[in-house]
């Protein structure tokens, strides 16, 4: 079974689109970063050497120091996909953190994103 074209792409080729989408609706990178940080553990300076290296979706979730625990909270549709409903474990997680990038774009404050 082939692996899915994201899990092979770059992390750092796909952030600067959240933060692109987090600024257009007001939002800041800050913000973005810190939904990044509270769903995965990295550091500050994990997750800036994290968006300029080639590190892979897959390898991204695989080395996260400290998935957070309440993510399974995280529910609703991303491009048309329930995400309480993705059953590969990998492609759950990048789901999750579209629909909190998502849910900043949409004006959520930040208390409600990170549940």
């Amino acid at each position: 079974m082939t692996k899915h074209r994201l899990y092979t792409t770059a992390f750092s080729s796909v952030y600067p689109l959240y933060v692109k989408k987090a600024e257009r609706k007001g939002r800041t990178k800050q913000e973005v970063d810190t939904i990044i940080r509270w769903l995965t553990g990295y550091s500050e300076q994990q997750l800036s050497t994290l968006s300029q290296d080639a590190t892979t979706f897959e390898i991204f979730f695989a080395e996260a120091p400290d998935m957070q625990e309440r993510r399974s909270l995280i529910k609703g549709v991303v491009c048309g996909v329930r995400v309480e409903n993705v059953e590969e474990p990998l492609m759950r997680e990048i789901r999750y953190l579209d629909k909190l990038i998502d849910e900043l774009a949409k004006g959520k404050t930040l208390e409600k994103i990170l549940r």
